[in-house]
């Protein structure tokens, strides 16, 4: 682990505003927004100075696009979203990448799920969201589960069949009520053998293909802008952020991040409580925001 600065920023740790940096990406839940899921003082006012002088900023996160544009609306002009855990990356609503799992692997996940309702775990409460292209699809439509849903995909359709979808299936997310790490996680090892199982928060689990994750959209961006690691800042707080913190010299994981996270990190941020990100950002580029 690189050593890590004081999550308080002080003058001793950072130097302010000497670096050039072209590109900022940060992750959204347990990184931008606080716990209670809001977006931190002094973004919108930061979000244009860094246009301003320049510098993409780039929310990166397991959200579905729909729901990343809504919630930037007001500056989306140029932005891009690198949303589904980099499975699917849009610019103004223009797709620049997407990572399609093949057809009938939604399908076993989604069985998957039903028979840990079903055989698993007598507290175990899951459910899975498909997630395609146009829309997020559910089976459950119990309005516990559902509120949840809606938290992160704004487009949802409940379906008597999740396993028969019209729609490019970009990922399928689980939803555990309980410790998706020591419930859901487990019960989808059989397809860490050819896909990806990450664990993207206390209660989400999502399968991808091998090739798909943050890091992987990242590179791709960086190449086709040209913008190398060491002019990129990337912030995140959970597993399914480490290769993107790998894709940028400036890489800060937030003082409330998981373990791994933050030995994997070159830097430690303020927590998201405590606006890490708009901090951070400031100090670095020594903006007076």
């Amino acid at each position: 682990m690189s050593s890590a600065v004081s999550p308080l920023l002080t003058a001793a740790d950072l130097p302010t505003g000497s670096a050039d940096i072209r590109l900022v990406v940060t992750d959204m839940d347990g990184t931008l927004l606080d716990d209670a899921k809001r977006i931190p003082p002094g973004l919108w006012e930061t979000l244009a100075e860094l246009r301003r002088r320049g510098v993409l900023f780039s929310p990166a996160s397991g959200r579905q696009y729909a729901t990343l544009a809504r919630e930037f609306a007001e500056v989306a002009d140029g932005m891009v979203f690198i949303a589904e855990n980099g499975t699917y990356v849009v610019r103004d609503g223009v797709e620049l990448s997407s990572d399609p799992l093949e057809p009938g692997v939604a399908a076993g996940v989604v069985q998957a799920v039903r028979r840990l309702v079903a055989e698993g775990p007598e507290n175990a409460d899951v459910g899975a969201v498909v997630c395609g292209k146009r829309s997020a699809y559910v089976e459950r439509s119990d309005e516990a589960f559902l509120a949840e849903v809606r938290k992160y995909y704004v487009e949802h359709r409940v379906v008597e069949d999740a396993t028969a979808l019209d729609d490019d299936v970009i990922k399928v997310a689980l939803f555990d009520f309980g410790s998706a790490e020591r419930t859901t996680a487990p019960a989808l090892e059989p397809f860490t053998a050819t896909h990806q199982v990450v664990v993207s928060g206390e209660h989400w689990v999502d399968v991808m293909n091998r090739t798909a994750n943050k890091g992987t959209a990242l590179r791709r961006l960086q190449q086709e802008l040209g913008i190398t690691p060491a002019q990129t800042m990337v912030f995140g707080d959970y597993l399914n952020d480490l290769e993107m913190l790998d894709a940028a010299d400036w890489s800060f994981a937030m003082a409330n991040a998981h373990p791994d996270v933050i030995a994997r990190a070159r830097h430690l941020a303020p927590s998201n409580n405590d606006n890490g990100v708009v901090r951070t950002i400031a100090r670095v580029l020594g903006l007076d925001v």
